[in-house]
Formats: structure tokens, sequence, C-alpha cells
């Protein structure tokens, strides 16, 4: 297949609907060359059109460019410390089956079984039009596709051994992947620089420069979390002190607490900020200025949408059937009681959580010149609940360089559930496309 083949394939996949005119002009080709290529690709069983809705516009009308109904597909899978999913992916990113299971901490040759089991599954529905897989794992991967995830303790796992007879694997971290697909398909994508931060049990993210992620030389780029921006005086499983993912967890709000550490951190953290909005929204005669005052006469704004420059708490886009993005995601937002915990003190807790998070932001910012950051896991949570103390450590933590215009700060456009798989498909089908003939 040509490169400029190939090309059109990538436009495909990467602008769902688009139309042969406006694919014309992303390729910077005429409309008889594109025709051309999309008569091969068609005969190729890869692209297939249909008509375009009409426009209104003279002239004859132009067509959709499809992905072909017997064309290749992608399996990506997302493997957590307590679940997997698998999903069928056609190009441009439509997920046609899922298969899906609770492991629970099980031993790695369990989840191996239990996924392989549903691979061969849909080996069988779909036959040699899977060509590839992509795999999102909770640590890192090795060149070599080996993994290390010492809180599952997984150790040196040979993640070949999924699928031995794929043609093609690909395998990340899920944060690297959840940037991923932050950049192609969420509110990263056009950056240059984009820098996405995924708080859940820790701190993990990935720089994605110029649409690929930065790795590293041995695949382990990304451990944000160890970075010493957190209290020397705490020590992290990693072997180090001071580390920054141990101090915006939900284990750092239990300290903070005087809680033991809870067992699930990320639905500890959504019960506390969730304690400590409504603390806030149903006292607002009796509301207390940040824990870190900002230098730069910055009003409070304590509603959770009204973050300042360079902060925004919510996008316009959400999953079907989730909450809007600016509001707290908790288990506990329908009205339930949340942890047996002083509002006060869960108000001081996030504040203090809220402002190591915008220092260690600041300070990437900085080392990094990005020009976007994304957060994930309990980071959207944050934003929504204490954006001004976040807005406030953040700007004080920046060179005069970047504080004209602050790269802004925002949530994760992709659910938490979605942004690792998407990923492990975007990568696949990177892979998978030049190869294709």
């Amino acid at each position: 297949m040509t490169t400029r083949s190939t090309e059109l394939l990538r436009v495909v996949h990467r602008h769902p609907g688009v139309t042969r005119a406006d694919a014309a002009r992303l390729l910077g080709i005429g409309t008889g060359a594109a025709t051309e290529l999309v008569t091969k690709l068609s005969r190729a069983a890869l692209l297939t059109q249909a008509p375009a809705a009409p426009s209104g516009a003279r002239g004859r009308p132009t067509t959709v460019l499809l992905p072909h109904p017997g064309g290749p597909l992608v399996l990506a899978l997302a493997i957590t410390q307590e679940a997997w999913r698998l999903d069928v992916v056609e190009l441009g990113g439509a997920t046609l089956a899922s298969r899906s299971d609770r492991h629970h901490h099980a031993r790695w040759a369990e989840v191996r079984d239990s996924v392989a089991a549903a691979i061969k599954d849909l080996l069988a529905r779909y036959g040699d039009r899977l060509r590839a897989i992509g795999i999102s794992v909770p640590g890192p991967v090795s060149r070599s596709l080996r993994l290390e995830a010492f809180k599952s303790d997984w150790h040196d796992i040979d993640l070949t051994g999924l699928w031995p007879e794929a043609g093609l694997l690909v395998a990340g971290n899920d944060a690297t992947l959840a940037a991923t697909a932050e950049h192609r398909r969420g509110a990263a994508a056009g950056a240059t620089v984009a820098l996405h931060l995924r708080i859940e049990d820790g701190l993990g993210g990935a720089v994605v420069e110029n649409g690929r992620p930065v790795i590293g030389a041995r695949n382990a780029a990304g451990e944000f979390g160890h970075m010493p921006f957190g209290d020397p005086t705490i020590a992290c499983a990693c072997g180090a002190h001071g580390c920054w993912g141990t101090a915006v967890s939900g284990t750092a709000m239990a300290r903070l607490l005087g809680d033991p550490p809870p067992r699930d951190p990320v639905t500890y953290a959504r019960r506390v900020i969730a304690t400590a909005t409504r603390a806030r929204t149903s006292q607002p005669t009796h509301r207390h200025p940040p824990t870190e005052p900002a230098p730069h006469d910055v009003t409070p704004s304590w509603e959770a949408g009204e973050g300042r420059a360079g902060l925004r708490t919510s996008v316009a886009s959400t999953a079907p059937g989730s909450p809007p993005r600016g509001e707290v995601v908790s288990p506990y937002s329908s009205g339930e009681a949340g942890p047996d915990t002083d509002p006060d003190a869960a108000v001081e807790a996030v504040r203090a959580v809220g402002a190591a998070l915008g220092r260690g932001i600041a300070g990437l910012v900085n080392a990094l010149d990005a020009d976007l950051v994304t957060l994930g896991g309990i980071g959207p949570d944050l934003l929504a609940a204490v954006p001004e103390t976040i807005h406030a450590a953040y700007l004080d933590g920046l060179m005069l360089i970047h504080r004209p215009a602050p790269p802004p700060v925002l949530a994760a456009a992709l659910p938490d559930d979605e942004g690792p798989i998407a990923g492990a498909a975007e990568e696949a089908w990177s892979a998978l496309l030049p190869l294709l003939a």
C-alpha cells in the first residue's frame, strides 16, 4: 500500500464520518486523486462509501467514507487490579462487541485464562478480521512486553501469553494510554505538548508531544507520582520518601483526617470530596479563604463551575448516562451519607490535597512547557470541588513566562473506564494501518 493510502486510512480513523471532499482537503490532494484512492481501498475491503447528508451546496454531491463492513478490526484490552474488559474496535474507533469480567486481585494465571477464553470467543465470531490487539495494564511494560504491577503482585508477566497467535500486539501503562486517547479523542485534541495526569491509588500520567506519547528509554516514562513534590517525611511504597503521589490521593486524605489507609483510595477520596462539597455549599455564610492565599488578588470562586483563567472545571463532552463533568462524581452524590468525617476537616483535607496537586502541576508545566494539562481519576473531582485552591497553588508555582497565559488545566473528556481502553485501541490501529495491503 502506498503512503498516501495509509494517510487516507488515518484520516478516516481520526475523523469518523469524514466526506471524500474533506478527506481530499486534509490530504492536500485533488478530488480525482481522492476518488482513485477510495476506489483502491474499497477493492481491498478497507473502506466503503455512503451518500453524505444533503448540504444545500451546489455541485456534485460528495460521499462519506466509512470502514468496510468486512474490513480489519482490532481488539482493545484493559486490565485493572480488579477487572478486565475486551472490545472489538473498527476503523474510526467504534466498538462492535465487548466482553468483561471481574477478577478481584486474582493471580495472573487466572486473569490470563479468563481473557484468553474471551479472545477465543471473539475469534470464533470475527475470524481473521481481528488483526491486532492493544493492551492497557496497571503498571510499566518493558519493550519486550513484560509487565511489572507490584500492587497486584504480578511480576515479570509475559503479555504475549494473552494471545500467543496475535499477528500484532502492543501494550502500555494505563495512564500513558489514557493520555494517548485524550489527545486523539478528548480534551487534549490539537495540543502540541499535552500533559495528562491520572490520580487513583497513586499518580501516573504521560506527555504526548505532536501526537505521540513520550515513553522513555525503557518504556517506563510517566511516573510523575514519584517526583519529590510531597512531604519528605512520608515513605512511599516505591522505597523513596516525599513522592508526590502520597500527597494527592485518597490515602493522603485519610492521613490528614487521622483515618487508616483505605482499602479503596479512589472511593474513599470521592466520599471525602462529596462531604467537603456539601459542607461548603450548605454553609455559604461561613466560607473560609483558601488555605494558601493567592498573591494575585484572585477572588475565590466557590462554585464548582467557576474556575479562573487557566482552569476549567467541566467539558462539553460526557459519556451517555454519566453526570456532567463539572459535578463531583461520587457514589454519594445522590444524597446518601458520606463517611463519618467532620465536614470542616474534610474541607481542609481536600484543600490541602488540591494545593499539593496545583503546585506539582506547576512544576511539570515549568519543566515540560506543556500547552495543556488534563486530569483523570479523582483529578476532575478535585478540580470541581476546590478550583480556587488548585488555581492559586498552580499560579504561585508557575514561572513568570507562563503566568500571562497559564496552560489550561482541564478535566479529561473521556471517562476513567474509557480512556485506557480507547488508548489501547488507538495504539493497535496506529501499528496496524501501515501494514494493511
